[in-house]
This record gives C-alpha cells, sequence and structure tokens, in this order.
C-alpha cells in the first residue's frame, strides 16, 4: 500500500446531499449531524439533502454557502468519510494528513489531536463569528476573489498595485496552485485587482463569502475564537498534520495549536503543503470530501512528479473503491 496523505477540502466544496449516504448507514455519523444542528441551531439536513425526489425545489446556493451552516455541515461530511475510511482500512499507511482552510479541523480529528465531538462544536462557533466578520454599516465592504491563469510574481505585483492605487487593504490569502491564487480584502483594492487581472490576461473571480477571510481584516472573530481554541483538549498527534499557516508538518499540540489560532488571518500555501507532504514520502494523496476539488490541485503542485496518485472520496461507494 502507498504511504498516503489525507486531505480534507474546505468552504467552495459543498454539495447537494454531500455525506448523506454515509449518515443513513452510520449511526455515528448520523450523531454527528444532529451535534451540529444542536450547535449551529440550523436545519443543516434541510439545507444540504433537499433532494429532487421529495419534490420540494433545491436549496439556493447562498444557503448552502453561509459559513454558519457550511462548516459545521461540512465538516461533519469530511469527518464521517474518515471515520468510514479508518474503519475500512486499519492498515492505512498514513505519512500525513492536510486540510484546506476549514479541512484542517477535520485534518486535527483524523490525527486524535481534538476530539471530534469538539471539532464539530468548534467550527459551529467559528462559522458565527466569521459569519458576522464584515465591516460596520458604512464601512468599506470586504470580500475575496480567485484570480487563475496567471503566476505567482505577476499576482504579487498586482496587489501591491492595487493596493496603492485604491488605498486599500489586499492580500493573497490563498496560495492553491502555482497558477491558482485567492485575493482577500476591502472591496476598492478587489476590484482594482480584477481591472489589472483582466489586462494581465488573468480571470478574476468574486467568492461568495461574508468577510475577507485568512487576512488581518479577521483579528476580531479571530481573536474570539483564540478563546474558544483555548478551552478545547489537545492531544499529541498520531501521525502529523500539515498546518496552513507554515506548510510545514506538526506533531506537537502546542504547536499545533498556535497555527490553528494564527489560521483564520494568516495565507493558506497548499502549494507548499502538497510538497511538504510528498517530500515526507506520501505517494497517494486521498480526498476525504464532496467534490475533488484538491485531488485536482495535486498534480498542479507536484508538477513532473511522475510517482504521485491522486484519488477522492465522497461518498461510500467511492470509499469502497480506495
Amino acid at each position: 500500500m502507498l504511504p498516503t496523505a489525507l486531505l480534507f477540502p474546505g468552504q467552495g466544496s459543498q454539495e447537494l446531499n454531500m455525506g448523506r449516504d454515509v449518515a443513513e448507514a452510520q449511526s455515528s455519523a448520523r450523531d454527528l449531524w444532529l451535534l451540529a444542528e444542536k450547535h449551529s441551531g440550523l436545519k443543516l439536513r434541510e439545507i444540504y439533502w433537499t433532494s429532487a425526489e421529495s419534490g420540494a425545489e433545491a436549496t439556493p446556493p447562498a444557503e448552502m454557502s453561509d459559513t454558519r451552516a457550511l462548516q459545521p455541515a461540512l465538516t461533519v461530511v469530511n469527518v464521517s468519510l474518515w471515520l468510514a475510511l479508518k474503519d475500512k482500512a486499519a492498515g492505512l499507511q498514513i505519512i500525513g494528513a492536510a486540510g484546506h482552510s476549514l479541512g484542517e479541523f477535520s485534518a486535527l480529528a483524523a490525527a486524535g489531536v481534538l476530539g471530534v465531538e469538539e471539532v464539530v462544536k468548534a467550527v459551529c462557533e467559528r462559522g458565527k463569528l466569521m459569519a458576522n466578520a464584515g465591516p460596520a454599516e458604512g464601512a468599506t465592504g470586504h470580500g475575496m476573489a480567485a484570480v487563475v491563469k496567471l503566476p505567482l510574481a505577476t499576482v504579487e505585483q498586482i496587489v501591491d498595485k492595487a493596493a496603492k492605487q485604491s488605498g486599500a487593504f489586499l492580500r493573497i490569502a490563498n496560495h492553491n496552485s502555482p497558477a491558482q491564487f485567492v485575493i482577500s480584502g476591502e472591496r476598492p483594492a478587489l476590484d482594482a485587482a480584477s481591472a489589472l487581472v483582466k489586462e494581465a490576461k488573468g480571470r478574476a473571480v468574486p467568492l461568495a463569502v461574508s468577510g475577507a477571510f485568512h487576512s488581518p481584516l479577521m483579528s476580531e472573530p479571530a481573536n474570539a475564537f483564540a478563546k474558544v481554541l483555548e478551552g478545547l483538549r489537545w492531544q499529541p498527534a498520531a501521525f502529523p498534520v500539515c498546518m496552513n499557516v507554515t506548510g510545514q508538518l506538526e506533531r506537537d499540540p502546542g504547536v499545533l495549536k498556535a497555527m490553528l489560532t494564527a489560521q483564520m488571518t494568516s495565507s493558506v500555501l497548499w502549494t507548499v503543503t502538497m510538497q511538504s507532504l510528498y517530500a515526507a514520502g506520501a505517494r497517494r494523496f486521498v480526498e476525504l470530501g464532496p467534490k475533488n476539488v484538491l485531488s485536482k490541485l495535486v498534480s498542479q503542485n507536484l508538477e513532473g512528479v511522475e510517482d504521485a496518485i491522486a484519488q477522492s472520496a465522497g461518498g461510500l461507494d467511492a470509499l469502497m473503491a480506495l
């Protein structure tokens, strides 16, 4: 069995009926949905499990993207898939795990750093705090945009120029691949950057988020959430977790807590993360979550590498096929 890295996706990977087959087959997964609904105060299954067979209209995308619902729901799906895989493959050779932004909580749960129920409760609180992280009424709007088809050096120049032109804050929030980035900041700077991206023959896509995530503009909710993290029980990792803030593998619970505390205001270094996992020996990258966003990024971040494979498992059938 190939040395394996577990990948857990974050916001943007949600889809209709995600996690439904696992929850209907396993009571432990269903209990996690109930726990998430209790602590979020939302009817999560009604939001994400609306089906054509029921005769009801599909849930509006905006409701599915609401971070108050998305964070607990997606975490439950990710963790449920891990628990199902863990039961299936006790001999899995895990080199490490990583989660993209929100997915980092699932990675820490998989590694035993935090308890599954603690993680679900924590992301419920995180979702509420981030949903309320927008600027005060009358202030400059905050947001994020994906930038594709441009190299890092060009994006860095655009961000710097847009910030100077607009007098507003802007930074690269996500380094998803050598040609895929997310910028985060104040609306005037985002608008200026989008125009510059178009001039450079790239593409800028506004994201449906409630704030400028992974930037210093999130300092207020980050400070509030730090108190939540302090109250959790942190344990040594069963296997290393490669953290967003540094892109390095860690086992020490104190270091992991510090990295997660800094995550909300720091950039996601996903390209470095993939390269670190490969350097540590991972040759199979398994994405546990809806869609296959992260598994698609593996080849982009390990360009020229021929001995790495990427797989995704968003449901029980896909898990059985691994």
